[in-house]
């Protein structure tokens, strides 16, 4: 085992040292990383902080058993997460296949309306498309306007930035990240729910009808994510 292999080894049994020296030593490969997102409107020390949260996400999921070079590995670890966090910010654009699909949802939305004379559910245009649940969802919030995480709520003019526990300290990217991640862990359907709601600028309505729920169910999951946020970011 090389020293590298060792690193991830600690790593991944909780040591923070191994942690830290993985980092520092592979900051070239993180920087190389992050030179292709400059010049988006976002410092590059910040991207280098996101590049770090997704190097590490890398480490942490690597299978040293897997016989994969480990930079193959994280390289495309580091990028998705600078890519996600621009992509909620507005900075990147939306894909050419995300917004072909957003067409055919939408003209399959309006066959079967005329056809049912009712908004169809998302399951009756996952059978008319072909695409799954998921991939409607994706495409939906996709070509959504985004929106910021301090855009409240109708109902307590809550906002999802409330869960912050600093927002004028100069850590303050870090807990965004934190409650990136928060969100991340929420079981599946909460995290899409609040994505949807507080990253995309959906109402409850329109979410309701994308996952094929009553406005109802979506209010109380929303409750109950935001709820779980708080505890997690407190």
């Amino acid at each position: 085992m090389n020293r590298l292999e060792e690193l991830i080894a600690r790593c991944q049994a909780g040591d923070e040292t191994a942690k830290e020296a993985i980092l520092e030593e592979n900051t070239g490969l993180i920087w190389s990383v992050v030179k292709r997102f400059t010049g988006r409107g976002t410092d590059s020390e910040d991207l280098y902080q996101l590049g770090c949260l997704g190097f590490i996400k890398a480490v942490e999921g690597f299978d040293l058993q897997f016989g994969t070079q480990f930079s193959t590995y994280a390289v495309p670890k580091i990028a998705g997460e600078i890519r996600r966090f621009l992509r909620d910010d507005g900075a990147v654009k939306v894909s050419r296949s995300i917004k072909e699909r957003s067409a055919t949802i939408k003209a399959a939305r309006s066959v079967l309306l005329a056809e049912m004379d009712r908004e169809p559910t998302i399951l009756e245009i996952a059978n008319y498309t072909g695409f799954t649940a998921e991939e409607i969802a994706e495409a939906e919030t996709a070509t959504a306007a985004v929106e910021s995480i301090s855009q409240q709520t109708g109902e307590d003019g809550f906002s999802l930035e409330c869960v912050l526990t600093n927002t004028d300290s100069e850590e303050v990217l870090l807990e965004r990240l934190s409650l990136r991640q928060a969100i991340e862990n929420l079981p599946e359907r909460e995290s899409l729910v609040i994505k949807l709601r507080f990253f995309h600028g959906l109402t409850q309505d329109r979410v309701s009808k994308v996952l094929s729920v009553s406005q109802v169910q979506v209010s109380r999951i929303e409750k109950k994510a935001l709820s779980k946020l708080k505890e997690m970011m407190s």
